[in-house]
């Protein structure tokens, strides 16, 4: 996940808190032996997760990978037929026995600790299981959950704020968002729109869409889970178009795509789909794009981690279902950095980047933070955190160059977006670089307060302020719920362009010296287009 620390606390968190426990084997057996993981007892042998990628990009590449699989012991768990992909659980040495089978593209690990066995089968939810993995069902999701049900729990160690009545709200005035000035300790980048949703502004501002023009409007948030019972999400939030894919398999099984309280940082998708879409209701936060349908896709798994195989499944499952846009606030387990000149890493690399292509070539514009190390994504770097799954010894100490990739957020195509303050300055956390991000968002500032950081909605009907490029990617996918909204019949290529030109004409009337440094600002700053 890509916020840097929350508010109101005054020590900045300079890197993203992981949910990795540090276990020995014994204990790590034991939990997951235990329940707390959904693995089924296995024989006392291990084994890894991997992607098997098809030379093929379809469904027969995905039954020809499923059986080349099969014939050297894997256990197929799961297709992806839109890719031609399948995952497979199998011994350490899978991966290089199937790599020289014809017609398989790339093999990879996904993860760098085995388990005792594969994960046990989803009972009840909508998988086709006749041939011994998962397939989608297609049709609709689970019913909505009763109005009653329990919330799940948030991660304590997180400082919450009381209701802030939609005042904290200077991320969305920066961009043109509210019907009313921001006030004199925040940039106002663009005039306020008019009074009401849909009436035309005099001044020339952008006038926000109804609720009922954002309700045909389907973003998804991928992340750690969204409670759905929040007063500010309720209506929002489609169950249809919700599922959890902790473990490389959609779950639509009704409430499966909310938070689990056992991980830490559990809480982060209900802060970042607070502000895509929060009700615009007098309590709480207002959205980005209030009225606008959320696809709640947990990808966080029961250790911690955000898997390529979760992702892959997430980014399916929600161009399946609709999504004009996919928000990405998070970056792939367990390297931070994938190099291809590593095998498993570039598998990894392939299969996320299949499954990125697959949404954009359905009409979803893949959003995604920049990270926040304060890194010029275009220079060499050290990775001294990665593989981040292990659960003795210290990270490898890896000297990095920039053909070594973020995913998704460097992969073509993908909105890659950076974090400013309250005044538009670049926060010095975000990491950035000329050519490899492409627009600027409020992330806050993690020294600010509650003045300074991001207020927006978490577990439990409560509230965060959280500093990072997670709370800037989660605006933009706001902006393009809105521009969507506008033009149903535009494409993400005229989602995006409408973008750009509105943050370059930002950044010429509102900054004294404009947007000079592109390393950081990419286009510009973000602001909703006026038309």
């Amino acid at each position: 996940m890509e916020q840097v620390s929350q508010a109101p606390g005054s020590t900045p968190a300079t890197r993203r808190r992981r949910s990795v426990r540090v276990l020995g084997a014994t204990l790590l057996t034991g939990l997951l032996l235990g329940g707390a993981v959904p693995y089924v007892t296995g024989n006392g042998g291990t084994y890894l997760s991997y992607l098997v990628l098809d030379e093929r990009t379809d469904a027969r590449g995905a039954e020809h990978a499923a059986d080349q699989a099969r014939a050297l012991g894997g256990k197929v768990v799961q297709d992806y037929p839109q890719i031609g992909a399948v995952l497979a659980y199998a011994g350490p040495q899978f991966a290089e026995k199937l790599r020289g089978r014809p017609g398989i593209a790339a093999v990879g690990a996904t993860r760098t600790v085995p388990v005792p066995s594969p994960p046990r089968p989803l009972a009840g939810a909508e998988l086709d299981t006749g041939r011994g993995s998962g397939t989608w069902a297609g049709g609709r999701g689970a019913a909505a959950a009763p109005a009653d049900d329990t919330a799940e729990g948030a991660d304590d160690s997180t400082a919450t704020v009381p209701d802030p009545g939609e005042r904290s709200d200077w991320n969305l005035a920066m961009i043109g968002a509210l019907d009313r000035p921001a006030g004199s300790t925040a940039a106002l980048l663009r005039p306020p729109v008019a009074e009401h949703q849909g009436v035309p502004s005099t001044d020339g501002a952008a006038v926000l869409p109804t609720a009922q023009q954002l309700s045909k409007v389907t973003v998804a948030v991928l992340d750690s889970g969204v409670d759905d019972t929040h007063p500010d999400l309720r209506a929002a939030v489609d169950p249809a178009a919700s599922a959890s894919c902790a473990d490389g398999r959609p779950d639509s099984r009704s409430g499966a795509w909310r938070p689990d309280d056992a991980i830490n940082e559990s809480g982060h998708g209900t802060h970042v789909a607070g502000i895509v879409g929060a009700a615009r209701d007098g309590h709480g936060v207002t959205g980005v794009a209030p009225g606008v349908r959320i696809a709640a896709v947990r990808l966080l798994g029961p250790l911690g981690q955000y898997y390529a195989e979760n992702i892959v499944c997430g980014m399916l499952w929600a161009a399946d279902h609709g999504a004009r846009a996919i928000n990405d606030s998070y970056f792939a387990d367990p390297w931070k950095y994938n190099c291809p000149e590593d095998a498993d890493q570039a598998a990894l690399a392939a299969a996320v980047g299949r499954a990125v292509a697959y949404a954009q070539h359905k009409g979803a514009v893949v959003v995604a933070s920049a990270g926040n190390d304060g890194q010029d994504l275009n220079a060499g770097r050290t990775d001294q955190r990665s593989p981040n799954d292990r659960t003795t010894g210290p990270p490898e100490d890896r000297q990095l160059g920039t053909e070594c990739i973020r995913l998704p957020g460097e992969l073509p195509g993908v909105v890659t977006v950076t974090a400013v303050d309250r005044d538009g300055l670049p926060s010095a956390y975000s990491n950035y670089g000329r050519g490899k991000v492409s627009i600027a968002a409020p992330g806050g500032d993690p020294d600010g307060g509650t003045q300074g950081a991001v207020v927006s909605d978490w577990p439990g009907g409560r509230y965060a302020a959280l500093a990072g490029t997670s709370m800037s990617a989660a605006h933009v996918t706001g902006a393009v719920a809105v521009v969507a909204a506008r033009h149903p019949d535009w494409g993400p290529g005229q989602i995006t362009d409408a973008l750009s030109r509105a943050a370059a004409d930002t950044c010429v009337r509102t900054l004294p010296f404009g947007c000079q440094s592109r390393d950081y600002y990419g286009a510009g700053i973000l602001t909703l287009p006026a038309g």
